[in-house]
C-alpha cells in the first residue's frame, strides 16, 4: 500500500467536527467542552485546536462567544471537504482516510469515456477507512487531461481536496447510483471480504461548475460495517 499525503491535522480536526454535528452527536446548541481540554483529548495543540475551530466556525456551524465558549450551530449544507463523502460508521460520522495500492495511466474503459476529452485516464485504486475501520475499495477515474503523471505520494486522503488544490478542479455536483455488487476480482487481500463478496455499491459521476465531467468513481462497501446517507437541507 502506499501512503496518500495526509491533509493538514487543523483540517482532519475540522472534518471530524463537521462529520460529528452532521451526525447529531453534536447537537444544536451544545457547549463544546474548554479548549485545552478538547485538545489534550484530541492530542493536538491548542492552536491547531483553535484554527479548526476557527474554520468550522466560518463554515457556520460554530458560534465562539468570548468568555464563554463554543456552541454548535447545525446548518444543512456545508463546503467542507468531505461534503460529498457519504458513507458514515453506522453510528454516524467518522474521518475518512485512505490507502492507495494502484494509480495507473490507461485507456479509458469504453463504460467511462463519455466523460473528459482525453482518451486515457488515471485509475486510481485504493482501500477507505473510517476512524481507522476498513469499510470501502474505491476504484476512482479522473481524465488524463489533468495531468500527466500522477503518484500516489501526490494524492492527499481527500481526492477533491487534491483536486481543487493541485489541479485546479472543483467538483460541484454529483450523480450517485446506489445498488450491490459483488467485489471484484483485483479485490486486495488487505480488504477483508473476499473477492465475490456481495455489497454496497455506489457509482459516482461527478462535475465541475460549467456541468464538465470530471470524474467517474465505483465504491464498494460494507453495509456490516457502514452506511451510505445523503443529508439535504429544507426546501
Amino acid at each position: 500500500m502506499a501512503q496518500t499525503s495526509a491533509l493538514p491535522k487543523f483540517i482532519q480536526v475540522s472534518e471530524m467536527l463537521i462529520r460529528e454535528i452532521a451526525a447529531g452527536h453534536l447537537a444544536d446548541g451544545a457547549r463544546l467542552p474548554p479548549e485545552r481540554e478538547m485538545a489534550d483529548d484530541l492530542g493536538v495543540a491548542v492552536g491547531t485546536l483553535r484554527k479548526a475551530l476557527a474554520d468550522v466556525e466560518a463554515k457556520g456551524l460554530l458560534d465562539r462567544v468570548q468568555g464563554s465558549g463554543n456552541y454548535v450551530r447545525h446548518r444543512p449544507v456545508v463546503d467542507s471537504v468531505y461534503a460529498f463523502f457519504r458513507l458514515e460508521l453506522l453510528k454516524g460520522g467518522g474521518l475518512p482516510t485512505a490507502d492507495v495500492f494502484s494509480v495507473d495511466r490507461l485507456p479509458k474503459p469504453d463504460i467511462f469515456a463519455r466523460f473528459g476529452g482525453h482518451p486515457e485516464g488515471h485509475r486510481i485504486r485504493r482501500l477507505r477507512y473510517l476512524d481507522d475501520v476498513l469499510v470501502a475499495l474505491e476504484e476512482i477515474w479522473l481524465d488524463g487531461a489533468s495531468r500527466h503523471v500522477i503518484a500516489a505520494s501526490d494524492l492527499s486522503e481527500s481526492l477533491y481536496h487534491f483536486y481543487r488544490h493541485e489541479l485546479g478542479i472543483v467538483i460541484a455536483a454529483v450523480e450517485d447510483r446506489i445498488g450491490v455488487d459483488t467485489l471484484p476480482d483485483w479485490t486486495p487481500q488487505g480488504f477483508h471480504l473476499p473477492v465475490g463478496a456481495t455489497t454496497g455499491y455506489i457509482a459516482r459521476t461527478s462535475w465541475t461548475a460549467d456541468k464538465q465531467a470530471a470524474e467517474f468513481s465505483r465504491t464498494w462497501y460494507d453495509a456490516k460495517r457502514a452506511n451510505y446517507i445523503s443529508r439535504m437541507g429544507k426546501g
